[in-house]
C-alpha cells in the first residue's frame, strides 16, 4: 500500500497582494519522485519551498492551509525549523557550493547538528558522497576547493550535502537545468537510486525527464493544480485538455 510522505490540502499563498498558490492539494508517496511540471511562474517552486517552510524568508509572504511531513502540521507553532529544514532539504537551480573544500561542504551540516568527531565526519561524508555518486571521482582531493569541480559535480555535491543530515525528503528545483546532457543524465539515474531511501520532489520543465524520472506529475498552472496522477497517465491520458496541450506543446 502506497505510504503518503508529505501532503498539503488548500494551500493558499500570497506574495503582498498577489496571490502564487490557489487552493492547491496534493500528496507526495514516500519513496518516490513526485515532478511539478508547468511554465514559468505559474507557482512550482513556490509550491517546493513551501514544502520545507522557505518562503517564510520572503517578505509579505501570507500562507493559509495545511502542510504535513509524516502527518503532522509543519505550520504548528513552535516547531523547530532547522530540525524541519533538516528533514526536508533542498537543491537549488544552479549549484551553490560553499566556497570551502568538497570535505567542508559535506560535513558542514553535520558540524551545525553538532557532530564534531573527525571518525564520524570521516564517514558521514564517504557516505554521503557515495550516495550521490561522487566518492570515486573525488576521494583524492577532498581537501581541494569544491569550486573547482565541473558543473556536474558540483550539482551532485550539493545533492552529496543534503544527504549528509540523512533527510527524509529531498527537493530539488530544477537541478539539471543548468548542466549537460551526461551530467543530467546522472542525475537522473541518481534519481533512481535515491528514492529508495529518500522521497523526493522535482520542479522541470523538461517534459522528458518528467517522464522518466517521476512515479508521480502534477501540472501547475496559474497557481493552480490542474490535475496529479501517475506519470504515465498524465503523459499518455491526460484528463484535462490544458494538460494534454502543454505536454505536446500546443500550450500558450
Amino acid at each position: 500500500m502506497t505510504e503518503v510522505k508529505m501532503s498539503a490540502k488548500d494551500l493558499h499563498l500570497w506574495y503582498g497582494e498577489m496571490e502564487a498558490l490557489k487552493g492547491v492539494s496534493l500528496d507526495m508517496n514516500k519513496n518516490s519522485v513526485t515532478a511539478l511540471i508547468g511554465p514559468s511562474g505559474c507557482g512550482k517552486s513556490t509550491f517546493l519551498k513551501t514544502l520545507n517552510r522557505m518562503n517564510d524568508l520572503v517578505e509579505g509572504c501570507r500562507i493559509e492551509g495545511d502542510v504535513r511531513l509524516d502527518g503532522e502540521d509543519i505550520f504548528r507553532k513552535g516547531i523547530d525549523l532547522a530540525e524541519l529544514r533538516k528533514r526536508v532539504g533542498m537543491v537549488f537551480q544552479k549549484p551553490n557550493p560553499f566556497p570551502m573544500s568538497i570535505y567542508d561542504n559535506i560535513a558542514y551540516g553535520p558540524r551545525v547538528h553538532g557532530i564534531r568527531k573527525k571518525k564520524v565526519l570521516d564517514e558521514i561524508v564517504e557516505k554521503a558522497l557515495r550516495g550521490a555518486a561522487l566518492w570515486d571521482e573525488v576521494h583524492d582531493r577532498l581537501r581541494k576547493s569544491a569550486m573547482g569541480l565541473s558543473g556536474g559535480q558540483q550539482q551532485r555535491l550539493c545533492i552529496a550535502r543534503v544527504l549528509a543530515v540523512e533527510p527524509e525528503v529531498v527537493l530539488m528545483d530544477e537541478p539539471t537545468s543548468a548542466l549537460d546532457p551526461i551530467s543530467t543524465q546522472r542525475i537522473e539515474d541518481l534519481m533512481a537510486e535515491l528514492k529508495q531511501k529518500y522521497t523526493i520532489v522535482i520542479v522541470t520543465h523538461n517534459m522528458q525527464q518528467a517522464a522518466r524520472i517521476a512515479d508521480r506529475t502534477a501540472f501547475f498552472l496559474k497557481g493552480e493544480i490542474i490535475e496529479a496522477g501517475d506519470t504515465l497517465q498524465i503523459f499518455q491520458q491526460p484528463k484535462d485538455k490544458r494538460t494534454e496541450d502543454y505536454i505536446t506543446g500546443r500550450f500558450g
